[in-house]
């Protein structure tokens, strides 16, 4: 690995990407042409972001992939914004650290940092397209475990929301605390547990209302309502219109 007061160590990865490890400046002779850039910090923390080309001088990021944009576009469809940060996955940060530092003899280092570069491009941008990278606001202030905990959460949201789910309940099954959750959740994804949970409920009772012949009451409780006029206040709460109207005008999505 190059020391601090050397360049990054470039790998040539095709005509159109270019991966930078290690600490130093990125040298530019090196860049594809009309190159995005996006840094991995230290590949300890949590965030991946694009950078501008003030910062190829900066020594925070330990990975740097430079790729044309004319080839994101080719291959993914479009470019994330300028600017814009993500709390990185542990799975891609794994990849990440297997760039910066490969389990492999130092000859055949380069030729894994090329496959695993290549390999960690297409998942993020996958990730990205799925929108399974959360946004960062502000400065991010959690943990990588309690990121992955909190995200956890999420996964229990949108795959258990018909039980009967409290916070305590989705905290223990993540291991962590209850205030930690609640704050967590709002910082990642800008909602409460219970607002992210009604979400989910709500539009999956309104896929209901317009694939099925099913009652109103029998989708509310399918949806996770204990009664129909609960289910009714907080459907017509969301959507502007209780679910009978919905229906009837039949413009339920």
């Amino acid at each position: 690995m190059p020391s601090e007061h050397m360049s990054k160590h470039p790998v040539i990865v095709s005509p159109e990407m270019t991966t930078f490890i290690g600490r130093g400046p990125c040298d530019r002779l090196m860049l594809p042409p009309d190159a995005l850039l996006l840094g991995f910090g230290d590949i300890g923390e949590p965030v991946v972001r694009t950078l501008t080309f003030r910062e190829l001088e900066s020594e925070g990021h330990l990975l740097v992939f430079a790729v044309s944009r004319a080839a994101c576009r080719r291959l993914f469809g479009d470019l994330p914004d300028a600017d814009a940060r993500w709390y990185l996955p542990s799975d891609l940060r794994t990849l990440g650290q297997s760039i910066v530092a490969p389990d492999c003899d130092e000859a055949a280092a380069d030729t894994l940092r090329l496959a695993r570069s290549i390999e960690l491009l297409c998942q993020f941008f996958a990730a990205l397209r799925a929108g399974d990278l959360v946004p960062v606001e502000g400065q991010p202030s959690l943990a990588e475990s309690d990121i992955a905990r909190i995200a956890a959460a999420r996964r229990i949201v949108d795959t258990r929301w018909h039980e009967k789910l409290t916070i305590d309940d989705i905290a223990k099954s993540c291991g962590i605390n209850r205030d930690k959750l609640t704050r967590g959740f709002r910082e990642l994804y800008q909602c409460s547990v219970a607002e992210a949970l009604s979400e989910r409920r709500l539009r999956q009772a309104r896929q209901l209302l317009a694939a099925s012949d099913l009652p109103v009451a029998s989708i509310g409780y399918r949806c996770g309502y204990l009664n129909n006029a609960s289910f009714t206040r907080a459907f017509s709460r969301r959507f502007g219109m209780a679910p009978t109207a919905m229906r009837r005008v039949g413009i339920a999505a």
